[in-house]
């Protein structure tokens, strides 16, 4: 079968033709029918992600797909169901071995490149958006880069949960994307951000997935008591905080790492993922898929994420 493979560090990940993976116990045999990207393959890549496996690995942390096998001990989900699973590597490929437990049966009308790119984008917001920042209805929520893969679902999930919502990204495009998932008022990326959010009374959360100057401009904005939600620095630039700062204006700077819960508290996960379906069958969630390739596309779809051209999520389907 194929996989889109990372065989050293030093050089760009590529197609390899590799044997078909056998389920070990507990495991289910997937045939994938979409993986989702995220900014963490793109770290994973060059083996700077936090938990970059040792090279050869096929990149791909979630994927939706049809069970072909089950291996020892599994009864469900049953071969031939749809399932959506977070698998940290191995999604890039024709088939794929990942974890029966971790499988989420996938909703009839969601399509699977939908479902491939929702997990992560959508658990991560809402869990850092409820758990972490404790959002209320009426207060305003700060998205920076708001049409991204995460953020989108950020400007989504706050107004779900009654926030007033505005969304900062860069150029009229993404603006528009911003809007269409509900941000009450919209903020080029390149104006002077602290002004424009002042203006509009101040953040009480802060969605960050961008980090470096962005986050400075926004931590400045934020209201007393408010919560700046740390979710990554896609601008590749990792701010230095003056604790002071959070001191005078009694701000929480809260991390957020959504992947981490596996190893600590997966029922947050299952308890939370079982809620953003419930909204997903309700209506009040619109997965948006900019770009949808092929397998042998998968470093073009990479590039659409590192060169920030891709609005919500980038999907490759085998």
């Amino acid at each position: 079968m194929r996989a889109f493979q990372v065989s050293s560090f030093d050089k760009s990940a590529e197609i390899a033709e590799v044997p078909a993976p056998t389920p070990a116990a507990g495991e289910v045999l997937l045939e994938i029918e979409a993986c989702g990207l995220n900014f963490a393959d793109l770290l994973m890549a060059k083996g700077t992600y936090q938990d970059t496996p040792e090279p050869p690995f096929t990149l791909g942390l979630e994927v939706c797909g049809t069970v072909l096998a089950q291996g020892s001990g599994v009864s469900e989900p049953a071969i031939g169901d749809r399932v959506a699973v977070f698998g940290g590597k191995g999604g890039l490929a024709d088939k794929g071995t990942f974890p029966a437990d971790l499988c989420r049966v996938v909703p009839d009308a969601m399509t699977s490149a939908q479902a491939a790119g929702f997990q992560v984008a959508y658990g991560t917001s809402h869990l850092a958006l409820t758990r972490r920042a404790r959002l209320q209805p009426g207060e305003t929520l700060l998205v920076l880069g708001a049409a991204g893969g995460v953020g989108l679902t950020a400007v989504e999930i706050g107004k779900a949960m009654g926030a007033r919502v505005i969304a900062v990204a860069r150029g009229d495009e993404k603006l528009a994307v911003a809007k269409a998932a509900g941000a009450d008022h919209l903020i080029d990326a390149s104006a002077d951000l602290t002004a424009e959010v002042r203006a509009l009374g101040g953040a009480d959360v802060v969605y960050d997935p961008v980090g470096g100057d962005a986050f400075t401009a926004a931590m400045k904005a934020t209201n007393r008591e408010g919560r700046i939600l740390v979710i990554g620095f896609a601008s590749g630039d990792l701010p230095n905080v003056r604790a002071n700062h959070l001191l005078v204006k009694n701000i929480s700077l809260l991390g957020f790492y959504w992947g981490g819960y596996l190893a600590f508290n997966p029922q947050a996960l299952t308890e939370s993922m079982g809620e953003l379906l419930d909204w997903y069958d309700q209506g009040k969630l619109r997965p948006h898929v900019s770009h949808d390739l092929p397998l042998d596309q998968a470093g073009d779809a990479l590039e659409l994420l590192r060169s920030r051209k891709s609005t919500g999520k980038v999907v490759v389907s085998p």
